[in-house]
């Protein structure tokens, strides 16, 4: 299982707070036309669940990516907090209710690699770097206890449920 360092979830905050202030269009326009600056916000949310799903339990070249994406984000945190303020690097608690995919489930993480792929090939450059940044963020926050791990059950739970019904239906 994936483990995630005090410095890999300050990356992964770092990343959605990056996000966040780009997105955020002003408290005025954001109450004029709400639908419109969140539909904005659903492609990176799209992403983080993706990133977040790639770090229950898949293996493969997907899961050796997301655990590269994870190990490195782990190390370039720990080095900030080390020389950017002091802190002493230590790794996290992973979650108390890990729930791993399923093979159905991992089924439907391979099918989303595909459109996210897609998804990030078609896009302009600050789509794709939006869309990969929304990944890294769910990858780093994916695997953590605290901000954001509360996620990561109901997306599994989600993906072992659409791939049952999708492949237990086929056969």
């Amino acid at each position: 299982m994936n483990y995630v360092t005090y410095g890999g979830v300050t990356v992964g905050i770092c990343i959605l707070v990056w996000d966040v202030i780009q997105w955020w269009p002003g408290r005025k326009q954001l109450l004029k036309d709400p639908v419109k600056h969140a539909a904005k916000l659903l492609p990176w949310l799209l992403a983080w669940c993706y990133g977040a799903l790639t770090t229950l339990g898949v293996a493969g070249l997907i899961g050796l990516a997301s655990s590269t994406v994870l190990g490195i984000s782990n190390w370039l945190g720990d080095t900030a907090l080390l020389w950017g303020v002091g802190e002493q690097p230590g790794q996290l608690a992973a979650r108390a209710t890990f729930t791993p995919l399923t093979g159905p489930g991992n089924c439907v993480v391979l099918i989303l690699t595909a459109g996210f792929i897609a998804a990030v090939r078609k896009g302009n450059d600050h789509e794709s770097a939006l869309l990969k940044r929304g990944a890294w963020c769910g990858i780093t926050l994916g695997t953590s206890a605290g901000v954001a791990g509360f996620a990561a059950v109901p997306l599994a739970l989600a993906a072992n449920w659409i791939g049952d019904n999708t492949f237990g239906r086929i056969g």
